[in-house]
């Protein structure tokens, strides 16, 4: 969200720290992670929380729409494990999804690295890190 400060002609950032929403993050991860291999939902929520470091995980009313919306636009694939019984799904991306991966990948690079100069210039000022 921008607004436009009028006394000196600036344009102000309000969105803090990255304009990339907790879902397109999570729809990013979900795919980065299909992109090398298949795996199921919990697996997937998992497996994002055990690469962040356990500093943050997705709920799984985060990650089950995402994945019903990425199957919906055949970005992904699900295959029930066991059709009988329903109970597990396993997922692939599709060439459909790979390249949708690779067009958000670019698309969230430079929001993610303000996001990063952001914390990175906020730990050096307000902590002094970086500093010996």
């Amino acid at each position: 969200m921008n607004d436009k400060d009028e006394s000196n002609n600036v344009t102000r950032q309000r969105q803090f720290p990255s304009t990339i929403s907790t879902t397109s993050f999570t729809k990013l991860y979900v795919l980065h992670i299909l992109s090398s291999r298949s795996c199921y939902g919990n697996y997937l929520k998992e497996e994002i929380g055990r690469r962040l470091h356990g500093k943050w995980t997705p709920s799984p009313g985060l990650i089950y729409p995402i994945l019903n919306q990425l199957e919906e636009e055949e970005f992904i694939i699900g295959q029930w494990e066991e059709p009988v019984k329903r109970t597990i799904k396993i997922y692939s991306i599709t060439d459909k999804g790979i390249e949708h991966y690779n067009n958000l990948k670019k698309l969230y690079l430079e929001s993610i690295l303000d996001s990063y100069d952001i914390i990175k210039f906020t730990l050096k000022d307000i902590y002094s890190f970086f500093e010996q």
